[in-house]
């Protein structure tokens, strides 16, 4: 069981839910819609896999301490609360109901997010219901995406969001983003090859775009087939991790225009710039930000000073 404690945020964009689980592990889950886009439409859930994380990633505040994997049944009460809250008898209404597991954690550590999506589509009436997840391909996990692919085969042939968050095409400088053994760009995108179906989705290379990290067109056409696999640039967010690093944004407020995102559609490349809601960063509710982090030895200005209201 857990308890919510805490929560920080503004109920029109997003926001962040601190809970303590039985055995006093701390984790964090969040909601979230994308102004103008009313929640009927589109409704975001972004639930915590891990306690923290042991990928260390240069830009995420999860990634400083790694308390070992979260239990099916706290991601399912994470999932719960978000939707009893808003929605007591379980019938959520939105068209696209995204279930994002990428809060806390590199879900493919954990055999038991199989397990949660397993479980999801009879734990409610959720015709809009979009399972997510956004992995490094951590080397050693076969065996996860394995049975991965055999349950969006059984469950979700058309509704599966599938994300490999890779940053640069410079492998040197992917190892140093993303300091653990992972699948090389041929292993993901044979794995990507098998997962994609025709007239689906297309599988989401992310690029959480950092001043000095090259993204290279010809490097991807190498590997990735423009009519399976879809490209989405996002901002390095304001996290505290970034700042200790050194780390810059490439992709930055009020800019529209890129040279690498028309260089990429040239080459034949569907992209999403996915700037967001700014406010975001300023509730700690965007990816790789991590309010318990912050709490912790937090010094940003321009990011998590909302108010944490207690419970």
């Amino acid at each position: 069981m857990m308890r919510v404690k805490a929560s920080a945020g503004n109920d029109d964009i997003a926001r962040v839910f601190i809970a303590e689980t039985e055995n006093g592990k701390m984790l964090e889950f969040v909601e979230s819609v994308q102004p103008p886009i009313p929640r009927e439409e589109k409704w975001v859930l972004i639930i915590s896999t891990l306690y923290g994380c042991p990928g260390g990633c240069r830009f995420c505040d999860a990634g400083t301490h790694y308390e070992g994997k979260v239990p099916a049944s706290v991601m399912m009460e994470q999932i719960d609360h978000l939707v009893r809250r808003r929605y007591p008898d379980g019938r959520v209404p939105a068209k696209k109901f995204k279930v994002q597991l990428a809060r806390m954690g590199e879900p493919a550590f954990n055999d038991e997010v199989l397990d949660v999506l397993e479980m999801l589509p009879s734990a409610y009436d959720a015709p809009g219901l979009i399972p997510a997840i956004s992995t490094i391909a951590p080397e050693g996990r076969e065996g996860f995406f394995e049975r991965l692919l055999e349950i969006r085969n059984k469950h979700y042939p058309d509704n599966f969001q599938l994300q490999f968050s890779i940053h640069t095409t410079d492998p040197e400088k992917r190892d140093w983003l993303v300091p653990v053994k992972k699948w090389d760009f041929a292993r993901i995108a044979a794995y990507g090859e098998r997962f994609y179906r025709e007239g689906g989705r297309k599988i989401t290379l992310n690029f959480a775009l950092a001043e000095g990290m090259p993204v290279d067109p010809a490097v991807l056409l190498e590997h990735f087939s423009p009519e399976k696999f879809f490209i989405k640039m996002t901002p390095v967010n304001p996290t505290c991790s970034a700042g200790e690093t050194g780390l810059a944004s490439h992709i930055v407020p009020g800019t529209d225009r890129y040279p690498i995102v028309e260089d990429l559609k040239k080459a034949g490349y569907d992209v999403l710039l996915s700037i967001g809601e700014l406010e975001e960063n300023h509730i700690g509710s965007n990816c790789g930000q991590y309010i318990g982090k912050y709490l912790a030895d937090g010094n940003l200005e321009n990011a998590y000073n909302y108010e944490i209201k207690k419970n």
